[in-house]
């Protein structure tokens, strides 16, 4: 019996590491971007967006008025149209990353950086 008690021991420790997880998390952002990253964000993107699909057709055929079907399906595009310009511009942001990631190391080449135009 004192085995299992020990056995049981590890599973207390896992909260422990899942502790610095935000760390980690905060790290994430800061790690390089790879195409496999930008990959993954699609990825998600689509698995999110079937999801929601799915509730909607749901929801769309337990409707018995037209008024009430036009109203799951306003809320439907409204949200759908929402996470696709949240969605796009994270993973422009993560294109974004990954240029500058690949640019950086012809900075030195021309002996000058680059203009900027206004931006920071």
């Amino acid at each position: 019996m004192p085995a299992e008690s020990a056995s049981a021991a590890p599973p207390a420790a896992e909260p422990a590491l899942a502790e610095p997880a935000p760390a980690g998390l905060a790290s994430a952002e800061l790690a390089p971007v790879s195409l496999q990253t930008i990959a993954n964000a699609y990825r998600d993107y689509t698995r999110k967006s079937l999801e929601e699909f799915g509730s909607f057709v749901e929801q769309l055929s337990g409707v018995r008025s037209l008024d009430k079907a036009m109203s799951v399906q306003t809320e439907f595009v409204k949200r759908a149209y929402e996470n696709s310009v949240a969605e796009s511009q994270k993973i422009c942001e993560l294109h974004n990353r990954l240029a500058k990631q690949t640019l950086d190391p012809f900075k030195g080449l021309t002996g000058k950086t680059p203009a900027t135009h206004g931006k920071p």
